[in-house]
């Protein structure tokens, strides 16, 4: 006889209603993604920044060319996307005109701006959003071993070579979705850990993208040789440079000597085992510790005491990762068993710089 399910006990009167909000909340918030992705193809962070990084609506719809029998659409798509934090209603105008402005969030979605620092994400959010991610989220109640839920629906890895077979616009996206991403905060990274290069000679940067981590670094540091390793595709279209020596390689075997090796967001897309392996071959690269070798490794550290936004946004972007490739994010104990495993002696942590932190692992 099957045993007897226990009784459900069902939520008080204002429990109940707040758990239909959340419930709302959690089953619609892909629209806070979706809004967001619309927010840039119409080119709405641009146009504000255009008009002097405040604006009325009517004024963006004249910049945007939308027809004004759009303003009641585009007057709701702007009050979800001030409630979700990526503008801000700044003071009224005349006549208590609703006016909008650029925050922190939206103004690194502002394109064609040529600024020291400025990394566009436009492309980051677009591949995010597009439906091939979509589509392998949908495939998360099977997730397991590999291969992830995108390559399981679309028939090749992310990242890969075989990524432009699926489809080409993707693999551009993907791309300069990366490299916008990964060199997001280089300068503040270089500002909050000035003796980070300190006394080093050499460098390579693996999965260096286009060099603009590894310029920023020789321009701060113009005694510090360095190399930027990657893909052939990428380093075909990097900007020649007479500082920086690229390589084109196979990134699990071929990484130019160095006194410092740097992967900077790279191991996050790696399971535990390949993460091994890379370091493991960082390893060789490097002199001894006596002779200041060490490998300077950016990434995410997943930390609960970081507080529930950052956290957040770093549990989602595991989940992502274990979605898409076969890495994810970690915690420091995660990252230690892992430098063991790589033979590697010891670490530290120079600095928690958002949801990211700069390691310094020693051989």
């Amino acid at each position: 006889m099957a045993a007897q399910a226990p009784t459900l006990q069902v939520p008080k009167d204002a429990d109940l209603l707040q758990a239909q909000s959340d419930l709302w909340r959690h089953s619609l918030c892909y629209m806070t993604s979706t809004g967001l992705r619309c927010a840039i193809k119409l080119g709405i962070p641009t146009a504000i920044h255009h008009l002097g990084g405040v604006t009325s609506l009517l004024d963006l719809i004249t910049a945007l060319s939308i027809p004004p029998a759009k303003l009641p659409f585009l007057r709701r798509l702007m009050r979800m996307l001030v409630t979700t934090g990526v503008f801000v209603k700044a003071d009224s105008g005349p006549e208590g005109t609703e006016l909008f402005r650029l925050n922190a969030l939206s103004s690194i979605l502002v394109e064609g701006v040529d600024a020291d620092e400025h990394h566009c994400q436009t492309s980051f959010v677009l591949a995010a959003t597009s439906s091939h991610y979509l589509e392998a989220s949908l495939g998360l109640a099977d997730c397991g071993p590999p291969p992830s839920p995108f390559e399981e629906v679309h028939g090749a890895p992310l990242l890969d070579e075989k990524t432009a077979s699926i489809c080409p616009e993707l693999d551009k996206l993907v791309i300069e979705g990366v490299e916008a991403h990964d060199n997001l905060g280089i300068g503040t990274i270089m500002r909050e850990c000035h003796d980070l290069f300190k006394g080093l000679e050499s460098l390579t940067d693996y999965c260096g993208g286009d060099g603009t981590t590894a310029r920023a670094i020789a321009k701060a540091h113009p005694h510090l040789k360095c190399n930027v390793l990657d893909l052939p595709k990428v380093i075909e279209k990097a900007p020649a440079h007479d500082v920086i020596n690229f390589v084109a390689g196979d990134m699990f075997h071929t990484i130019p000597p160095a006194q410092t090796v740097m992967l900077k967001l790279v191991l996050l897309h790696w399971d535990d085992e390949d993460c091994v392996k890379i370091l493991a071959q960082c390893k060789k690269a490097i002199p001894s510790r006596e002779e200041g070798g060490k490998i300077i490794i950016i990434e995410v550290l997943v930390d609960p005491s970081l507080g529930p936004v950052i956290y957040e946004s770093q549990v989602l972007f595991d989940v992502v990762m274990m979605t898409v490739t076969k890495g994810g994010q970690r915690d420091e104990n995660s990252w230690a068993e892992i430098f063991k495993k790589a033979g590697f002696s010891d670490y530290k942590i120079v600095k928690k710089l958002g949801a990211r932190a700069v390691f310094e692992v020693y051989p």
